[in-house]
């Protein structure tokens, strides 16, 4: 069974010296009671006892490991198990700073030439570890909690109604918990993830700051000790592929939403697998509870086994075809705008696309973390769409067709891009009225429905 953030094992405590012969017995409790409440033998009110006693002593784990937090996930211990594992380094030095920002100036003048969409950049940054970990925890925040919420949500709803009555204090103690484990787990990974991407955008996400260019020298020095290629090269390749990032997500104001939208799906298409919860109440003994050593075994492995179900499926697939129409997109626009200014720059694109393919530290972060990845696994036949688009209807038809989330190639498009293009060609913009007067719809809907409010109670005004 995968390791899961919180909850419990979906196997025996490890206390029953014989567990067929408890299955066997009848006076023990059997496959009848799901719940391994002994047909009803097991008195409710000891069970009272015991989550009174459990959630005492727990009630002062969250001060002694993270201190105070609301929500699914303690951020706060995250950051600092991130700012432990990080260590002290060195600021930036203002030459490199410098240098970051000429080298984003000149991506910026050359990708003027290759793409209608404007500039995206408003500031250029060189960012340590630390300063990443600080300027992107807000976005992770809006990534993690849905998954984690969603964990939380599905074991609770699977206990029985009458030990949920008495299950307060085992209830909160557990949220306390998981959110602790989560966020341990979290800033681990967020500590390793610091040290190796290369820009804000290098997962295909908007991780930092709006309008924000940010590019991490020492990782950047870290990969050009394995390549052959001049240091000043990389970084104006990584600054251009920065920069074309911003444009997209700057002048494409739906998507960095749908990218967020696409993770929430998949977190709310999550099931949980009641086999797992069975196995564990069939086995349970009350006694186990009073073993830190036993709870800390407990609550660090899965409580259930997440199926993978037709929701998650389909909200996997819109995930992995927008990054990979997103960096085929980047990796064209660059490609144009460098052309033969950087040599290297082809030799770069494929570096970088085999990196992200082979599944990099993004990819098992989110593999760890929510059981989702990140990669794209059509990039390269992404990318060859774009090029393929510019050359049949040039820069300013191709880009247009991020106006809408209706008019983007789909999956199967990326396998067979000819219809596409004679599509874009055509002037086909099929699903695009509909789309649209689906939107007027809606939000004539709202103002219905507004005004409906008006003539009823007013309600709170913002200050």
């Amino acid at each position: 069974m995968a390791d899961l953030p919180f909850g419990f094992s979906a196997g025996d405590s490890g206390d029953d010296p014989d567990p067929d012969k408890r299955k066997k017995d009848p006076e023990s409790g059997s496959g009848a009671d799901p719940f391994g409440f002994g047909g009803g033998q097991f008195d409710m009110g000891d069970l009272g006892q015991i989550f009174s006693k459990l959630g005492e002593m727990f009630s002062g784990a969250g001060n002694v490991m993270g201190g105070q937090h609301s929500g699914p996930v303690n951020y706060d211990l995250a950051r600092q198990l991130a700012s432990s594992s990080i260590g002290f380094v060195n600021p930036v030095p203002e030459k490199t700073s410098g240098a970051v920002a000429d080298a984003v100036r000149l991506a910026e003048t050359w990708l003027d030439g290759v793409t209608p969409l404007p500039a995206g950049t408003t500031r250029t940054v060189a960012w340590t570890p630390g300063e990443w970990v600080d300027n992107t925890l807000n976005t992770w925040k809006r990534l993690c909690d849905p998954v984690a919420e969603q964990i939380s949500n599905v074991w609770v709803s699977a206990l029985p109604e009458e030990a949920k009555g008495m299950a307060g204090p085992l209830l909160a103690m557990m949220s306390q918990m998981g959110g602790m484990a989560f966020g341990s787990q979290l800033g681990q990974a967020l500590g390793k993830l610091s040290k190796e991407v290369l820009t804000s955008t290098d997962i295909g996400l908007p991780l930092g700051p709006k309008g924000t260019a940010a590019l991490m020298p020492d990782a950047i020095e870290a990969l050009g000790e394995g390549l052959e290629h001049p240091r000043s090269e990389l970084l104006t390749f990584l600054a251009a592929r920065e920069a074309a990032h911003h444009r997209l997500f700057s002048g494409v104001p739906w998507l960095s939403s749908q990218l967020l939208s696409a993770i929430e799906a998949f977190a709310k298409g999550m099931k949980i697998d009641m086999s797992g919860i069975e196995e564990l109440a069939a086995g349970f003994n009350p006694a186990a509870l009073a073993d830190p050593s036993q709870m800390e075994q407990m609550l660090s492995q899965g409580m259930f086994e997440p199926k993978a179900t037709p929701e998650q499926e389909a909200a996997l697939e819109r995930l992995e075809t927008l990054l990979a129409l997103i960096d085929g997109w980047v990796q064209t626009v660059v490609n144009d705008a460098l052309g033969d200014r950087i040599p290297g720059a082809a030799a770069l694109s494929e570096m970088l696309r085999r990196r992200r393919a082979t599944g990099g530290p993004a990819e098992q972060t989110f593999a760890t973390l929510v059981g989702l990845e990140l990669r794209p696994r059509k990039l390269r036949e992404a990318a060859d769409l774009w090029v393929r688009l510019t050359e049949a209807v040039g820069s300013d038809a191709r880009d247009a067709v991020w106006q809408h989330p209706d008019l983007l190639p789909s999956a199967a498009d990326l396998d067979e891009p000819a219809g596409f293009i004679d599509r874009i060609v055509g002037g086909d913009t099929s699903g695009i009225d509909e789309a649209l007067a689906e939107m007027e719809n809606d939000l004539r809907t709202k103002d219905d429905g507004a005004d409906d409010t008006d003539r009823g109670t007013p309600g709170p005004v913002d200050n």
